[in-house]
């Protein structure tokens, strides 16, 4: 019973706690499905010269003296200043594209931006973690 109550309590308090974003798991969706046609890897495709699957790219200096992302400034970023624009010249992405960003996601991504805007290798490259369980014994 001790065993059951212990794990319980683990599992609330890992899961009332706000989770850090993840870029894998939050983020990298996200901006492929919204963003990286214009501002992705296929050179051919981008619009500009911007990429924001390339940490270095997305977080440099643009013309003009802005930032695409300032991680840990939501403030500073335009990306999150064209993601919530009400103006349709600025907004992004584009009405003409037929993509658009849910509440949930515009929150996920300042979040990021906010905590700093990790990027992390894609999944598939990562070592596996292993992790410890709480096994529940019934009698």
């Amino acid at each position: 019973m001790f065993i059951l109550v212990v794990c319980l309590l683990v599992s609330v308090a890992t899961t009332a706690a706000p989770k850090k974003i993840s870029f894998n798991r939050d983020v990298r969706a996200i901006l492929s499905e919204n963003c990286y046609t214009c501002h992705g890897p296929d050179a051919n495709a981008r619009k500009v010269k911007l990429r924001l699957d390339v940490r270095d790219e997305a977080v440099k200096e643009r013309k003009g003296g802005t930032f695409a992302i300032v991680p840990g400034e939501v403030k500073e970023s335009e990306l999150i200043y064209r993601i919530m624009s009400d103006d349709p010249e600025e907004r992004m992405p584009p009405k003409e594209s037929r993509l658009s960003l849910t509440a949930k996601q515009k929150s996920v991504l300042k979040q990021w931006v906010s905590e700093g805007a990790e990027y992390e290798p894609h999944w598939a490259y990562l070592r596996p973690k292993r992790y410890t369980f709480c096994l529940l014994y019934t009698s």
